[in-house]
């Protein structure tokens, strides 16, 4: 097998002006790891936008192989825990950032940031799911540890057409949760209320400036969204409800007030996909292979190749992407 391969490599010169170039590269190339791997399937995720655009400080090494996930085969080991054909996911650890990612035929990683691809999911199906997917579980997994139920009452859940957004709709409504959807893009209401979405609202109803308590509307939810709509999400949260946090599409701010959590004993739970450990993973992966119906997870998904990455970075950074792009790359 040939060890040459394509690969997406981001690059800034001395002005820090930022180019993108499809480039050969072989194994001889790739950085330091126990594991190498031949990429079967990856995928477009906001921070991968993010990276390929410049649009934020994403990326922490130059140049850089972005794609924070990916799935394939171990092509050679060093590690005791990974053998030649084994099939492999990689989430986070800042792959993609500061170490060669899943925008290239081969990637070479960490064996203590893989995971055996779980049973029943092939490569794509798995990068369907993603760092976005992923995230969602960790968020239902957040709010059911704070003793959050479907007898709670009402879920929302913020940034609903994105990739954390949609998975989440699908794996609450099949925990049997009441799905609020908030969403900027009303076209997509009949697509949210197929994911089980049970009412949708227009996102511009918690993207302004609110008060600091409004009327309880929720029992909790999951927000991907940050800013003023986190503020509002809080300030509208039940009694003994909870937020589980794990995005900034709007922003990184959080112009709050402490009243939602001293009058109100509200929880704002923080969610790290990126550094999580081990048992979180294989915990929240083995969740989604039960809790997340296939059906769903394809009518959520867009398969792409590898010559519309790019163009998929620009769109899903400006909004234009509906649920998870899968990027097969064999």
């Amino acid at each position: 097998m040939s060890d040459k391969f394509r690969a997406i490599l981001v690059s800034r010169d001395d002005e820090k002006n930022q180019s993108v170039d499809v480039v050969e590269l072989g194994n001889d190339d790739l950085m330091e790891g126990n594991v190498t791997i031949k990429v079967e399937a990856t995928t477009v995720n906001y921070k991968d936008g993010l990276a390929i655009t410049g649009k934020s400080p994403v990326i922490r090494h130059w140049p850089m192989v972005p794609g924070i996930d990916l799935a394939g085969s171990v092509i050679h080991s060093e590690s005791d825990e990974f053998k030649a054909g084994d099939k492999v996911l990689l989430n986070g650890f800042g792959v993609g950032e500061t170490h060669w990612g899943g925008f290239a035929g081969h990637a070479r990683l960490n064996s203590d940031w893989l995971i055996p691809l779980p049973k029943g999911l092939t490569s794509q199906q798995a990068m369907g799911i993603g760092t976005a997917g992923y995230t969602a579980m960790l968020c239902v997994m957040a709010l059911e540890r704070h003793g959050i139920t479907p007898n709670s009452g009402p879920m929302i859940v913020t940034g609903a057409n994105g990739g954390v957004g949609t998975v989440a709709v699908a794996i609450l409504s099949k925990l049997g949760y009441h799905v609020i959807a908030s969403t900027g893009r009303a076209s997509e209401s009949g697509f949210l209320t197929e994911l089980g979405a049970a009412e949708i609202i227009d996102r511009a109803e918690l993207s302004e400036a609110g008060r600091p308590l409004g009327k309880e509307r929720w029992a909790a939810g999951v927000d991907a969204v940050g800013s003023h709509t986190l503020a509002n999400l809080l300030a509208q949260t039940q009694y003994g409800g909870a937020i589980a946090a794990c995005g900034l599409a709007q922003g990184f701010d959080l112009p709050t007030t402490v009243m939602p959590f001293i009058l109100r004993g509200i929880a704002l739970l923080g969610v790290d996909s990126v550094m999580a450990s081990k048992e979180l993973r294989h915990e929240a992966w083995s969740r989604i292979s039960t809790d997340l119906d296939p059906a769903k997870l394809d009518s959520l998904t867009t398969t792409i190749g590898f010559d519309d990455i790019i163009a998929a970075a620009t769109d899903i950074v400006d909004g234009k992407i509906r649920g998870r792009v899968i990027v097969d790359m064999t």
